[in-house]
């Protein structure tokens, strides 16, 4: 387990400026990640890589000549904001474009998405590919379902070595699709990993079993058998593998391929050794040239102890990237021409939410604004009594960080908030800094999701006039469309929105038929409660959660969860008649 610590809520940010002051011959901060500290190589494609902190080397270790360009890092297990990931790939970009490159996680997805949008709108041409190499998760026929694991690291380093050649943008994004479609990976664990102030890890297999198929951010295994021995361990991973060749691979016989025996955190190298000694053997006498393995701990996840493989069935195109030189502080590959500090390295202060735009409010808009920011108190006390709790619900079938992202979240958006009232702004530019604040904070799916649902409530309020129910009820039902609309998700999928969407809808109707706001919000606050509990007997559809839907039978949605628990907190403060 993760023993020393501060506050769990800081551990990410600290981790990082840690592996800064300790690796500047290689890297420099950037708002929201690190960026290589070598000069910049005009004209050159950027590769920017990224996803959440428990993982590394992934992925600020992976920074350096030959890989990354620069790495956005998020918190714990969530995925970097869309607002860190653009400021990493301003920070790196040479005029060359900007390869975006992460697992293939719904956060990953959405915020690299939203941030590729952000930066073609600046004239930035970019690509995005996500890594999908974790055969346990998806079936082949959907392959564009399945995680990134282990896998990343290939298709970094192909990325990273065509960059340094100076291919195009066009040609750097084929090759590294090539190699994400020619790479499998495959993990078991002995046991979980554990969360940063957590008391319990966020799985446990039964001594003497192993789980099979398990995520990197701590997701459980597909399904448990007896514990084998290394060789048999070994046996287990490369039959995985060889029952499922890539597009144009007949038979392994005669194939090449670069191979990675990764450590998920807690198993040493002695006994990775061990295993690779039998996974050698055994691709031998499937007929398979191994080129340039790499064992060790490469993509972990705390202190799981488990292990992967992975393969990647090289073509003679993807054979020198492969094999090319890199220098990063966790990843070093013959000789590269040592890196030079630029000497302008980006301000690593916090990102500032707050602006210095004139604001335009009157007394009825600042009211409002005070109103919202008593609730958005009273969401940050109520997150914080029930985050250890939310982090259990989502661990049964996930990865257990919403408790930790709801915090950071909610503790971002009160601050924004506050300081947005001081200055006397209304309740649309409250709302609208806090939805950013709590975005670029939390990061993660729920971290924009967050972001959209403060951003459409502050839209409809307005900084001027007095706010009716409404105008309130109308603020809601947009964040719901709006949450559905960049979540993908609809009600039955076992996410926020089957909390969402009932809420909306109970309140539209009972403002409709004359109910103050008070009482309008209570009767969707309960029609809340009532269906985020009701999603214990729901399937989940999306997310880290559907390739364990069984496990989380019995158990509610953590986001449907704490949605509802933010709902009725908030009612409490709408039924206050004053707010200073």
């Amino acid at each position: 387990m993760t023993r020393l610590f501060n506050d769990p809520a800081a551990f990410a940010d600290e981790a990082l400026e840690g592996f800064v002051a300790a690796h500047r011959r290689w890297v420099r901060p950037a708002p929201g990640g690190v960026v290589r500290a070598a000069a910049r190589v005009p004209g050159q494609v950027a590769v920017v890589i990224g996803g959440g902190s428990g993982h590394y080397p992934a992925f600020s270790g992976l920074v350096g000549q030959g890989l990354a360009h620069g790495a956005a890092v998020g918190n714990v297990f969530a995925s970097p904001s869309a607002r860190q990931v653009r400021q990493v790939a301003r920070a790196a970009e040479a005029g060359g474009g900007v390869l975006l490159t992460f697992g293939n996680y719904a956060g990953d997805v959405l915020h690299f998405g939203q941030a590729a949008e952000q930066l073609r709108a600046d004239g930035v041409n970019v690509r995005v590919l996500p890594v999908t190499d974790d055969v346990s998760s998806a079936a082949p026929e959907e392959a564009h379902k399945r995680r990134g694991v282990a896998g990343d690291l290939v298709v970094f380093k192909v990325a990273g070595a065509a960059a340094e050649r100076g291919l195009p943008l066009d040609e750097v994004t084929r090759l590294a699709a090539l190699a994400n479609d020619r790479t499998r990976s495959f993990g078991v664990a002995l046991g979980g990993c554990t969360l940063p102030g957590a008391g319990e890890p966020l799985f446990t297999v039964e001594p003497g079993r192993l789980a099979l198929g398990l995520g990197i951010h701590g997701e459980p295994g597909m399904g448990e058998r007896d514990v084998p021995s290394a060789d048999e361990t070994a046996r287990l991973l490369v039959d995985t593998l060889l029952a499922e060749l890539p597009a144009g691979v007949e038979a392994p016989a005669g194939q090449r391929a670069a191979v990675i025996l990764n450590g998920l955190g807690a198993v040493k190298y002695e006994e990775l050794f061990v295993v690779y000694r039998q996974v050698s053997r055994l691709l031998a006498a499937a007929g398979v040239e191994v080129v340039d393995p790499e064992v060790g701990e490469l993509v972990t996840s705390f202190d799981m102890a488990g292990v992967s493989l992975t393969l990647c069935w090289l073509t003679d195109e993807l054979e020198p990237l492969w094999t090319a030189p890199a220098d990063a502080p966790a990843y070093r590959k013959g000789a590269v021409t040592a890196p030079v500090a630029t000497g302008d390295e980006p301000s690593t202060a916090p990102v500032d939410t707050t602006d210095d735009t004139p604001l335009v409010a009157d007394e009825d808009g600042r009211r409002a604004a005070r109103r919202a920011l008593a609730a958005l108190a009273a969401v940050r006390a109520t997150v914080d009594a029930h985050a250890d709790e939310l982090g259990r619900i989502d661990a049964v079938a996930g990865d257990g960080d919403h408790g930790i992202g709801m915090r950071r979240g909610s503790h971002a958006a009160h601050e924004a908030a506050a300081d947005a009232v001081a200055r006397g702004a209304g309740a649309a530019t409250t709302l609208d800094l806090a939805a950013a604040a709590w975005a670029d904070r939390a990061g993660g799916t729920s971290g924009a999701l967050w972001g959209v649902i403060l951003g459409s409530v502050g839209s409809a309020l307005g900084d001027t006039g007095r706010p009716t129910p409404a105008t309130v009820a109308s603020g809601v039902t947009a964040a719901s469309t709006g949450v559905m609309r960049l979540g993908k998700a609809e009600v039955g999928d076992k996410t926020m929105v089957d909390a969402l969407v009932p809420f909306a809808d109970t309140l539209t109707r009972a403002v409709a038929a004359g109910a103050p706001l008070a009482d309008a919000w209570d009767a969707a606050a309960t029609a809340a409660e009532a269906a985020a509990a009701g999603t214990a007997e729901l399937l989940p559809r999306m997310g880290r959660a559907r390739p364990h839907a069984e496990k989380s039978l019995g158990t509610p949605d953590a986001g449907a969860h704490s949605l509802a628990l933010i709902t009725r907190a908030i009612q409490q403060t709408l039924a206050t008649k004053e707010v200073d």
